[in-house]
């Protein structure tokens, strides 16, 4: 893995450290011009980042010594990248509008899809009460939650015929509670997303919305009705009782955190209808052809990917700050928090050796303004450096103008803060306009003081649309696998998930029936006694 490009890299980061952003702006008009990219729809402006010309090209040799272009070949063809579990990674196959196998696979279950869509919006999806269902419920967790919570949520402008969409993932019944005090049952379809049909979380909020509605009902076979089932395990649906017209495929190539393109993205298609859901995936399909056909140094996943090595591999910036300007893409720091570390949080590469080397940011965000008011205090003033990617769309969605102008402003305002930053003469000067005296100017300047120098990425699309929704989570998709080929990593398993399942299940007697845990540590066997006597 430390290949001479590598060593390469090392070297130059010991002369861009201390280079300052403010001063390459000021040597440079046209820096903005040379670090960005405009690739319908999106325009990714990547100037202000602790870059040159030469930063830049050594990276790309290192993608190239890397052998992403032909990683990236094999994973669009269909071959065996998921060396862990032997699988094809075909997420992209879901949104490929040419005339494959595969494709023709997925069209057949997006025209199932489309049916069950429009039986709901033409109101002829009947409730046991014969009654037209108008609420959704989606239980899933992880990737069969995450992508389609998100996605409602961004798109929820684009919803047709007052269909209401709720999400429930968590175990905790105080969720489950809270959303079924929000429906009716003779108004609700329940969608049930689980590749295995046996993830526990899943299977237990399932089976407990099951009873509620045959409670409520009082037929037992009203779950028949007002189920769907997402999943590769059709039989176990159908024991579960979900009719066989009401399962949808998913397949063992795509990936959770990757398959809002598939079945998966059923409850977005119930929602905003399948020509807009048709949308999503046209604007991926767009970015796929992009990372496919523009050179690596023009290639926007590549650099927004390259980017990242550099600062978490050479500058030592480990975090990363994902910050819409967008209330509707309020959830999309949890998603990639999914996407960027469960896909490369690891530390093991593809053929089992330590990797030696950071993988994966620590990944958080909020949306703005609210992140403001909270943690970018430390983004400007603490220790630690975080970079940044502020995400924006030119246009609102509603007729609040003077409220679209002021986000927007404090968007391109914080970006151009974490930049240039306050020196201390420059906060001597502002302080002493302000007619505060020389002693007050002396102890208040180092608090005014901000180092600046902070790198950013600013997103701007035109609107928020299906499309230019599909182009932006493609690109951060292939940002993640570009990453993971660098790093050498398998991108595309997830084991660190496992160990915690497997001693649940060790636990759960030990709650369920106080029966003795006979193989835990001592702080596990006091906490289990605790949960037990308050329990008493």
């Amino acid at each position: 893995m430390i290949s001479a490009q590598w060593k390469k890299l090392v070297n130059h980061a010991s002369l861009m450290r201390d280079v300052e952003m403010r001063q390459l702006f000021a040597e440079d008009p046209i820096r903005f011009k040379k670090f960005s990219i405009h690739s319908n729809p999106l325009l990714v402006d990547f100037s202000k980042n602790r870059i040159i010309e030469q930063t830049l090209e050594l990276l790309c040799r290192l993608a190239e010594a890397a052998e992403v272009e032909e990683w990236r070949d094999k994973m669009f063809a269909g071959e065996e990248i998921n060396n862990t579990e032997h699988r094809a990674v075909l997420h992209t196959a879901l949104r490929n509008h040419e005339n494959t196998p595969v494709s023709k696979q997925v069209e057949t279950e997006l025209a199932r899809m489309e049916r069950l869509c429009n039986k709901l919006h033409r109101k002829q999806w009947l409730s046991y009460k014969d009654t037209p269902l108008k609420e959704v419920v989606v239980i899933g967790i992880g990737g069969s939650y995450l992508g389609p919570k998100l996605a409602c949520e961004a798109l929820q402008h684009f919803t047709q015929d007052e269909i209401n969409v709720h999400f429930v993932a968590n175990v905790d019944a105080h969720l489950l509670d809270d959303i079924l005090a929000q429906v009716s049952p003779q108004d609700t379809l329940f969608v049930i997303i689980s590749k295995s049909f046996a993830t526990p979380e899943t299977r237990i909020n399932a089976e407990t919305v099951a009873a509620w509605l045959r409670e409520k009902s009082g037929i037992r076979r009203s779950v028949r009705k007002q189920f769907v089932a997402i999943t590769s395990n059709a039989e176990a649906a159908k024991s579960f009782g979900i009719d066989s017209d009401h399962i949808l495929n998913m397949w063992d190539w795509v990936g959770g955190r990757y398959s809002l393109w598939s079945t998966v993205g059923f409850p977005l298609a119930l929602q905003i209808g399948m020509q807009n859901f048709r949308s999503l995936l046209t604007g991926a399909y767009a970015m796929d052809k992009h990372f496919q056909t523009a050179p690596l140094n023009n290639n926007l996943p590549v650099i927004l990917a390259l980017l990242g090595i550099w600062y978490i591999n050479f500058l030592k910036f480990p975090h990363h700050a994902v910050l819409p300007y967008d209330h509707r893409l309020r959830s999309l720091p949890s998603y990639l928090q999914q996407l960027d570390m469960e896909s490369n949080g690891k530390s093991v590469t593809r053929d089992g050796k330590r990797a030696g080397y950071l993988t994966s940011p620590i990944v958080f965000g909020e949306a703005g303004t609210n992140g403001q008011h909270a943690f970018h205090q430390l983004l400007h003033q603490g220790g630690p450096v975080v970079p940044c990617d502020f995400i924006g769309f030119a246009k609102a969605d509603h007729e609040h103008d003077g409220h679209h102008e002021f986000l927007l402003a404090n968007m391109l305002a914080q970006s151009q803060a974490l930049m240039m930053g306050r020196s201390k003469k420059e906060a001597i000067e502002m302080l002493a306009s302000q007619n505060i005296t020389g002693q007050q100017v002396r102890e208040l300047a180092p608090h005014m003081t901000f180092p600046g120098n902070r790198p950013s990425n600013t997103i701007m699309c035109e609107s928020l649309t299906p499309m230019t929704l599909g182009a932006l989570l493609a690109l951060y998709e292939h940002k993640t696998f570009v990453q993971g080929v660098i790093w050498n990593i398998n991108s595309f398993d997830q084991m660190g998930v496992e160990l915690g399942k497997t001693l649940t299940n060790q636990i759960l007697p030990s709650l369920q029936n106080d029966k003795p845990h006979t193989n835990a540590d001592c702080s596990t066997h006091a906490l289990i006694d605790f949960i037990r006597n308050a329990r008493k």
